[in-house]
């Protein structure tokens, strides 16, 4: 089990006049190698939450568990949790700030105090695994568009060969192709080095493609906490918090209730397909 976390707590500026509850009761685990997505309005405490999973941000009260350890007992070794719990914030290539894109994915590793030979084996993987071509290495970070700069920043947490890999809003910002490009990488990502991922993200569809799992944040609560065809069920109650389920989940509904024998729990525009055709070749 790679992240536990047992009744956490948290309040923003606790016992004065903007006091804010941002967390409440939050129990979940997280196990090793799962694609976890987290959705939430501006302001239901998803971005919060990610930030207590390595120790950027403290619970005003209960636990949190890696491996096995409680990250909040006295001595615990937080930067080492922080290599090993991997956090890319939302718009990261604003933090790239070296001579040249490898010298920057070289950075983490090297403060690590590793040998010269094993940082660089560890940036060029991580280069790889973002799929960034080698005739980028040496160029300025800001000479690329915007996917490449995010890439190149995903890069830089990869290369502490983190266990967990957190992504806020990883695509904000970009457009379609970028955005695409972005997540197709993380995937893929996740399925050849088996690390678990936890994507942030406002996008039903990007959520609805990816992740096995998927948790609803609302005021600062666990709302639902199930696979995408489960969490989608419930559309109407979505809609109630501000969020809405992917196009296609309406669509299949609004078929169903015409008569169709389509499947109402498909999330995915190649689940949706499948379907269709399936009852298109009944009706023949």
């Amino acid at each position: 089990m790679a992240i536990r976390i047992e009744h956490l707590n948290y309040v923003y500026s606790e016992g004065t006049a903007f006091e804010k509850h941002a967390l409440n009761d939050i129990n979940l685990e997280l196990p090793d190698g799962q694609f976890i997505g987290v959705i939430g309005h501006t302001g239901s405490g998803k971005s919060t939450l990610i930030q207590h999973l390595n120790g950027l941000l403290k619970g005003t009260s209960g636990a949190i568990y890696y491996n096995g350890k409680n990250i909040y007992e006295e001595g615990y070794d937080l930067r080492t949790l922080r290599s090993k719990v991997g956090l890319v914030f939302q718009y990261p290539e604003h933090q790239l700030f070296e001579v040249d894109v490898f010298s920057d994915v070289c950075f983490g590793p090297k403060n690590l105090g590793l040998p010269k030979e094993e940082v660089e084996r560890r940036a060029k993987e991580a280069l790889r695994l973002v799929g960034l071509k080698e005739k980028h290495y040496r160029k300025s970070p800001f000479e690329l568009s915007g996917g490449q700069k995010r890439r190149v920043a995903i890069a830089g947490i990869l290369a502490m060969e983190p266990d967990v890999l957190v992504l806020d809003e990883p695509t904000a910002g970009l457009d379609p192709k970028g955005r695409d490009e972005i997540l197709d990488q993380v995937a893929l990502l996740h399925k050849e080095k088996h690390i678990t991922v936890v994507l942030v993200s406002h996008s039903m569809e990007d959520v609805a493609r990816y992740v096995e799992r998927i948790i609803v944040m609302n005021k600062g609560q666990v709302m639902f906490d199930d696979t995408p065809q489960q969490v989608f069920q419930h559309y109407r109650e979505l809609e109630s918090v501000g969020l809405a389920a992917p196009q296609v989940t309406y669509l299949m509904h609004d078929l169903k209730e015409k008569g169709w024998n389509v499947d109402p729990q498909a999330t995915t525009v190649e689940e949706a397909a499948e379907s269709i055709f399936a009852a298109l070749h009944k009706k023949a």
